[in-house]
């Protein structure tokens, strides 16, 4: 037996619970491990960290608060022990927004991704209100730091882990003065509240409605943040860009029916494709460490098409050479 799962015995002991069954369920990338605890007549998800934590300075906790009284559809939290490292959430089921829009005709997919979109609009919105209960959300930001590290770690993991290859020192310093360059541009524009990875597997369906999970790293950022996370994220071919267009525009009415300040539509689409370039670059580096460094292959096919469209969207803003010939190298692009 597991520590995690030793702990919430203890957890359900303690507290005088007997659970018909429990059934540990597959994280992605994360550091937590997931339970369905199953009663009688109900169930409910047991979060399990790797360590006690402090309930004030739990993320997920003070993410959920800001994010329920901000009506945006996430789990209850029934309870929580802090020495035990455990939450006991609501149970959304099994089924997630990517298998179903795998699976709808255009229209059931649109309508489901407008939905999602809506969701993104909302927490836009709750902006506000983590800025009034001090969030732990409110003090984080995609500032220059944080940016820039996540994009070392795309060049650390794709190159070095990955790929055991060491850049040409010419390029590889090319590529820290863009990358730093990309970072100082979209901390200017962070200002919004994000989810942060707002991807179709962080999206559950239950019944008729859309609900998110994995929120607990919500931070401000950029309003094409989210929206990059829903449309480019692990995605095997790139989108078609037109349907992008639209896409957009419907999240730019959306902001604007939750009375938010409209953006100029083309404006937008050069934020949106900066966003796409250090997001993109920001998976990558994940896929390749879960690979290399976790044995996880499954990320590989996503590895090509988001190089594509970070290289589209550069070659759109037409900026950043070095990136450009570091991934026409790997595309075997002449």
């Amino acid at each position: 037996m597991n520590d995690a799962l030793e702990r919430l015995n203890s957890f359900l002991s303690k507290n005088g619970r007997t659970a018909d069954k429990v059934q540990q369920l597959t994280p992605d990338a994360s550091t937590r491990e997931y339970f369905r605890v199953i009663y009688s007549n109900n169930s409910a998800i047991a979060c399990v960290y790797p360590e006690p934590f402090t309930a004030s300075e739990q993320t997920y906790l003070d993410v959920t608060n800001v994010f329920r009284r901000s009506s945006i559809p996430v789990a209850e939290v029934f309870e929580y022990d802090e020495s035990l490292g455990i939450i006991i959430l609501e149970d959304f089921g099994d089924t997630i927004l990517r298998d179903v829009l795998a699976a709808s005709d255009p229209q059931q997919f649109e309508k489901l991704l407008n939905s999602a979109i809506d969701i993104i609009a909302q927490i836009q919105l709750a902006t506000k209100t983590a800025f009034e209960l001090n969030s732990i959300a409110s003090q984080l930001k995609f500032d220059v730091e944080k940016l820039s590290w996540e994009l070392e770690f795309f060049k650390t993991h794709y190159f070095q882990s990955l790929k055991k290859i060491e850049l040409d020192p010419e390029l590889s310093s090319g590529l820290t003065l863009e990358f730093l360059e990309l970072a100082k541009v979209l901390e200017d524009r962070a200002k919004v509240l994000c989810h942060r990875d707002f991807h179709a597997a962080n999206i559950m369906v239950s019944g008729d409605s859309l609900k998110i999970i994995d929120h607990q790293d919500a931070r401000i950022g950029s309003a094409a943040y989210d929206l990059v996370s829903l449309l480019l994220d692990r995605v095997l071919d790139v989108p078609d860009r037109s349907l992008l267009d639209r896409q957009i525009g419907y999240f730019l009415d959306a902001r604007e029916k939750c009375v938010l300040p409209r953006f100029d539509h083309q404006e937008f689409m050069i934020e949106f494709d900066l966003v796409s370039v250090q997001r993109c670059l920001k998976a990558i580096g994940t896929f390749s460490n879960q690979t290399a460094n976790c044995g996880k292959t499954n990320y590989v096919q996503y590895i090509r098409p988001m190089f594509r469209i970070v290289l589209d969207a550069c070659q759109r803003l037409d900026r950043f050479p070095a990136l450009q010939t570091a991934i026409k190298g790997e595309l075997q692009i002449p």
